[in-house]
Order: structure tokens, then C-alpha cells, then sequence
């Protein structure tokens, strides 16, 4: 009896303080409040504002980004005022009647009624000091809390006190706020939530971890006080309640790209990148289906870069195969590996900036011995064949490793490990260190790296840093690696057909449709396998292996990553030409290509009138076939018809041919001329300027 006198007395007393008090402390801003949450998950955008990918940056809660209270679906508000705090509307902040109901209930016995408005709870929410203590709070506890309360009615609208309360309210679990509870519980945002959904999420604002049967009677209380049945709450209660909250990455595009973005960059909201979701999702799915087709031959990882040659900004960041990969958490990007024959070209680039060859010199393909430390270093190429006398683009081009070599030892290990360095490989070790063997890819790169070093030579030999923020930066980080005469004269060399042919064949996955400059690389014991090459705005590269280490079975640098890289330097479409010294020592220009999506409309595409094709004899011919490209109609070869169609191929044999395209009344459309000429097997010596 004495308890009930005293409680009755409380509840007087608070009443009396509360008509007495007139000093309100001014509470924070709203603007404040809101600019300064912070979600727990980091959200990468892609260049055009779409969603990548979702990273956890905080592990002690879980928050969504602010949304603005038009977000919040109008069942879910309905929801949490029935069931928090029917006068919200009206009362300035605390609802007195209610209040005086519950004191004078607890001073008759009665159990315990919440009187707490959403005013009341929110000004416990931004001020740390008005908690709620352990034991329950006492009347000046009480008081405070209600004086807080009074200054949020009197300086935020009843909007922002809504708004603030929806996104800072502690929900199950670690969840804070109803936008990261909407997403963990039922995969969806506030917007979407219907009438059950938000009786459910208002039922748990009293007790947040209660047990899922309590919250489902609460939650079918509200909705009753509503008019509304409760049809479908035990299901989607069992579906949300029964199990821990879900995680939500967002669409999980780009989790190596965003894990390593974000480790540079504090996290601070939703941060666009330069990554473009289209060319991310085309990416993924190319390597993806190629590592299908090569499932039986011991190749599961694999990793794609795409960076545009101009801004050098990356389009494309993939760093697994995800699924098909047992170590999905490698990125296969910035995972240092031996690159093989990719880089050839700078050694070549080296060469010719030394004035040690030109594009018209020859170089010698036969047995060679270096010494190295105390061993012989005897390189072979890739067939365990020499050549003899080869012209420079052929030995590059097809990629043959003893001249390759040659013109290492001719630059000197030591300065080419320096220009490497300077293209921004950042080798490890020294030139001597790695010695000759250095020209053949001994020394070990990252996908990024290595793509922006192909990048360089597409920009004339201007190196400058691959970024993946916007906006772009306002001072100019490039410099110049190679002569600009040196790096087109690589870039015409890797872009011609006939002289990659004696290797790779005339219809490799590296024979596109539009120019571009290619080169495939495979590591020791074919662990791994890259493709890296430019277009006229992109370059692209692709790296086939897997993330232990272990060696493939039968995977050669067109069956690996090449058909990745063709397949996206086709479908990003780039028109222009790759600019080049020819063959005569001459600058050259690749005309731009026709349209992607077919051949011409009329006339013959391939081969070129006056075109000169190289063949082997060393090569099987099923390598060596020409494509025969144009307007659907017949094709006739001398006085031969040799089929039907768009596209043929054609197995060549030396001499001048006369190729006609004819329509189906046999009247010619179009006719060109070309010559095939057997492969090189002697030439003159190599070369080398006065003085050198």
C-alpha cells in the first residue's frame, strides 16, 4: 500500500516539475543529425550512379544509407504511430495524458504501460546521457528526457522527428535504423514495405529481440487496431524472424574492386567509381564462360581489367571467377605473376628507341648459350624450332623467344629492368637478378599493372597512373616511358595479322574485326596464361590460370585468355585505327573498321585489294586459313567456286589470286586482288647503326 502512495506521489511530482519548467536545451540540427550518419556498409556506385556492390565498414552495427521519410512506405508509418504513439500528430512532444495513465496504473499494480512518445524515444536516441539506465528511470531521468523532448517539438518539424526516429531506431539483432532491418529481414527497401511487413517491424520497437511467436501476436494486434486481417503474418514472421538477419551485398559486382578502393579511401556514404556496370557485368560473364569451356583442362581462376586509353580511367575490375574458383577471394588484379611473352614488347620498344633495329630489320632465330651466374642459359621457343632469319614484326608479333633474347641482352637486362620499372610494372628484384630470362617474363606483375603499361604504348609511349575515382584529379601525373616513333612502331607490329600468322594463324581469337594491337603471354609449366591489347579507346587485359599456382593442361595463349579479350575489344566497339610504322619503315594508319554487327552491306570486307598474306610451311594449314569476309553471295576463286555466305575460310597456297563475289545471277559484285607468299627462310644480316 505504501508503494502505490509512493508511486502516486512520483507521478504527482513529475507532473507539477514538468507545468513548472520553462528552460527547453536547444537540441542539435536536423541537418547535422542527418549529414552526420554514417551506414555501415560502404556503397560503390559505377560511373552512371548504379549500385556495385555493398562492404561491411563497420562491425559493430548495421546501418543503411538516410532516406528521407517519402521512403518509408505509408503502410509501415501507419504501423509504428498505432503502435508507438497514436497523438504523435498532435502532442508537443509528450503526451500527458498517457503519461499520467501509466504512473497511476504502476501506482494501483498494475503492469507497466509505455508512455514514452517517438519524440520522447528520439531525444534518448541522440543524447547518450538520457538512456535508459539499468535499474529504470528516476524522476529527474524522466524529466530530462521530457525536457529534451519539448526542444525537438519546438525546433524540428514533426516530419524530421519522424524521419530521424524511422532511420536511428535500434531494431533486432545489430540492426539500427528501419531502412537496414527492411533489408536484412525481407530483401527490400522501405518503400516496398507492405502492411504485415510494417506491423511486423513496428512490433519489434518495444522489445527488439523478443521471441518470433511474441512479436507475431503484437504484430497481429496492430494490425487489428487498423481494420486488417492477419492473413500471411506467421509466414513472412517465420521467414524473417526464424533465422539471422540476411547479409546484402547489393548486386555484387565488383567485391575485389570495392575491397581494395575502399581500402584507399575513407568510407564516407556512397562513393562513384569509374567502373562502368554494363562493361563489369560483360566482363564477368565472358571470363565466366570461358573457364567453362576449359573446365576439363585445369583452369578455374581467372581476372579481366579494362581501362580507357585517354582518362585512364578502369571500366572493368573483375577479380575471380567467383563460383568456378576455389579461392574466390584471391583478386586475381593485383595478385603478382610471372607475364610470359607480354613483355616482348617493351623489350622491342627499347630496341628501336636505342636505334639498335627498325621496323625493315631481320633478326636471328637459331641456338642460342648466355651465361648466367653460374649456369648456361638457353632459351627455345615455343615449338622448339628455329627460324633462321626473321623479319622483326614476324619475330615479335609471333612471339618467338630467341630473338626476343637477343635484343634483351643487345639493351642490356639492366636498363630494361629500369624502362620496366619506369612503365610502372614495379618489378621486384634487379635486372641482374633476373638476368637474360628477364625478356621472357621471368620477373613477376599484376594484371593492373601490366594492362596500364600496354595503355602506355597505345598513348605514344605516355605513361600516366590507372585511377578508379571520380572526378578525375586536376594535375597531369604522366610521363613519357618510350619515344613516341618506338611505341608506334610496337603498336603496328602487334596489330599485324600476317605477321602474328606463322604463330597463331590468320583466324585466331586475336584476329578482330577493327584494329588492335594484342599480345598473348604463358608463364613456365603453363601456370599461367594473359592476353593484354589495345583498341583505338580501350585496353583490355585478361589473365587464365589458377590462384594456387597450379599448371593447365593444353592451354595455349589463344585458347586461354585470348577469347575473353576478343570478346570484349568487340563488343566495346571502338572506332579509329592503331597508328603505326609499317613494314617499309613508314608510318601507317589502320583504317577504322566497318560496324561490329556484320560485315559490309556490300562488296568484299577480306581480304584487302593489293593485300600480301605470309604462309609457313612449318605450320599445319588448318592454321593458316584466310577469312573470307563480305555481302552474302559466291564466292569464286579463280575459276573456282569455293562456297556460300557472309564469311568462309580459305586454306592459301602461293601466288597471286583474283577473288570474286558474285549475286545469285551470277553477275560479279565485287573483285580484289591479293598474294600469298611462302614464310622467310634466309635474309641478310642484322644491322646496327655506326658506332653501336
Amino acid at each position: 500500500m505504501s508503494t502505490g502512495r509512493g508511486t502516486a506521489r512520483t507521478a504527482a511530482a513529475l507532473l507539477v516539475t514538468a507545468a513548472a519548467s520553462a528552460a527547453l536545451a536547444a537540441p542539435p540540427p536536423f541537418e547535422r543529425v542527418r549529414d552526420s550518419h554514417r551506414p555501415s556498409d560502404a556503397e560503390l556506385l559505377d560511373r552512371h550512379g548504379e549500385l556495385l556492390q555493398r562492404v561491411r565498414v563497420d562491425a559493430t552495427v548495421r546501418r543503411a544509407p538516410w532516406l528521407p521519410l517519402a521512403a518509408f512506405s505509408p503502410a509501415l508509418r501507419a504501423a509504428v504511430l498505432a503502435g508507438e504513439d497514436r497523438g504523435f500528430a498532435s502532442h508537443r512532444g509528450v503526451d500527458w495524458p498517457a503519461l499520467a495513465a501509466g504512473a497511476w496504473a504502476q501506482a494501483r499494480g498494475a503492469p507497466p504501460r509505455g508512455a514514452s512518445t517517438i519524440t520522447m524515444q528520439l531525444a534518448a536516441l541522440l543524447d547518450p546521457g538520457l538512456a535508459r539506465p539499468a535499474g529504470g528511470r528516476g524522476v529527474a531521468d524522466k524529466w530530462r528526457q521530457i525536457d529534451a523532448a519539448r526542444a525537438l517539438e519546438a525546433a524540428w518539424t514533426k516530419d524530421q522527428i519522424l524521419e530521424t526516429y524511422l532511420n536511428r531506431v535500434p531494431l533486432r539483432g545489430d540492426l539500427v535504423g528501419v531502412p537496414a532491418a527492411a533489408r536484412a529481414l525481407f530483401g527490400k527497401s522501405p518503400a516496398g514495405l507492405d502492411a504485415v511487413q510494417g506491423a511486423l517491424i513496428a512490433a519489434l520497437l518495444p522489445a527488439p529481440n523478443a521471441a518470433p511467436a511474441a512479436v507475431e501476436r503484437r504484430a497481429c494486434a496492430l494490425l487489428r487496431a487498423q481494420q486488417r486481417d492477419c492473413a500471411g503474418l506467421a509466414l513472412e514472421t517465420a521467414v524473417a524472424l526464424s533465422r539471422p538477419p540476411r547479409a546484402d551485398p547489393g548486386p555484387g559486382l565488383a567485391p575485389h574492386f570495392a575491397r581494395h578502393a575502399l581500402a584507399t579511401r575513407p568510407a564516407t556514404g556512397p562513393w562513384r567509381s569509374t567502373l562502368d556496370a554494363r562493361l563489369q557485368r560483360l566482363a564477368t560473364r565472358a571470363l565466366r564462360e570461358q573457364l567453362s569451356a576449359l573446365a576439363g583442362r585445369g583452369a578455374e581462376d581467372g581476372a579481366v581489367v579494362v581501362i580507357d586509353n585517354a582518362s585512364g580511367e578502369v571500366l572493368a575490375w573483375v577479380g575471380s571467377s567467383g563460383p568456378l574458383s576455389r579461392a574466390p577471394e584471391v583478386d586475381g588484379v593485383l595478385a603478382r605473376r610471372q607475364p610470359g611473352s607480354t613483355l616482348k614488347p617493351f623489350v622491342y620498344a627499347l630496341a628501336l628507341e636505342r636505334g639498335l633495329v627498325t621496323p625493315r630489320s631481320w633478326l636471328r632465330d637459331s641456338p642460342l648459350q648466355l651465361a648466367s651466374g653460374d649456369a648456361r642459359y638457353e632459351p627455345e621457343n615455343h615449338d622448339r624450332t628455329h627460324r633462321g632469319w626473321v623479319p622483326l614484326p614476324v619475330a615479335l608479333a609471333s612471339s618467338l623467344n630467341v630473338p626476343a633474347v637477343r635484343l634483351a641482352t643487345a639493351v642490356g637486362v639492366d636498363d630494361l629492368f629500369e624502362r620496366l620499372d619506369a612503365a610502372g610494372l614495379r618489378l621486384e628484384g634487379s635486372g641482374g637478378f633476373h638476368g637474360p630470362a628477364l625478356a621472357l617474363g621471368s620477373a613477376e606483375v599484376t594484371l593492373l599493372d601490366l594492362t596500364n603499361a600496354y595503355r602506355m604504348l597505345a598513348r605514344d609511349g605516355r605513361w600516366s597512373p590507372a585511377r578508379w575515382s571520380l572526378p578525375a584529379p586536376a594535375q597531369d601525373a604522366s610521363r613519357a616511358v618510350f619515344s613516341p616513333d618506338a611505341a608506334r612502331a610496337v603498336a603496328a607490329m602487334l596489330a599485324d595479322g600476317a605477321a602474328r600468322a606463322p604463330t597463331f594463324g590468320f583466324d585466331s581469337p586475336l584476329a578482330l574485326r577493327r584494329p588492335a594491337a594484342v599480345k598473348t603471354g604463358t608463364s613456365k609449366d603453363m601456370r599461367d596464361n594473359w592476353c593484354v591489347g589495345w583498341t583505338a579507346g580501350h585496353t583490355i587485359g585478361v589473365w587464365v590460370g589458377h590462384a594456387d599456382g597450379r599448371p593447365m593442361q593444353q592451354v595455349s595463349g589463344t585458347d586461354g585468355a585470348a577469347p575473353v579479350w576478343a570478346a570484349l575489344a568487340s563488343a566495346l566497339g571502338d572506332a579509329g585505327g592503331i597508328v603505326g610504322r609499317g613494314a617499309e619503315g613508314r608510318d601507317v594508319a589502320v583504317p577504322p573498321p566497318g560496324p561490329l554487327a556484320g560485315p559490309a552491306a556490300f562488296g568484299i570486307e577480306s581480304p584487302g585489294d593489293g593485300s600480301v598474306w605470309v604462309i609457313d610451311p612449318a605450320i599445319p594449314p588448318s592454321l593458316q586459313r584466310i577469312p573470307l569476309r563480305g555481302a552474302a553471295g559466291r564466292w569464286r576463286l579463280g575459276g573456282e567456286v569455293l562456297g556460300e555466305g557472309e564469311a568462309l575460310a580459305w586454306t592459301p597456297r602461293a601466288g597471286r589470286h583474283r577473288l570474286e563475289l558474285l549475286a545469285a545471277d551470277g553477275r560479279p559484285m565485287a573483285r580484289v586482288d591479293f598474294e600469298v607468299r611462302p614464310g622467310w627462310r634466309a635474309a641478310p644480316p642484322l644491322r646496327r647503326p655506326a658506332g653501336r
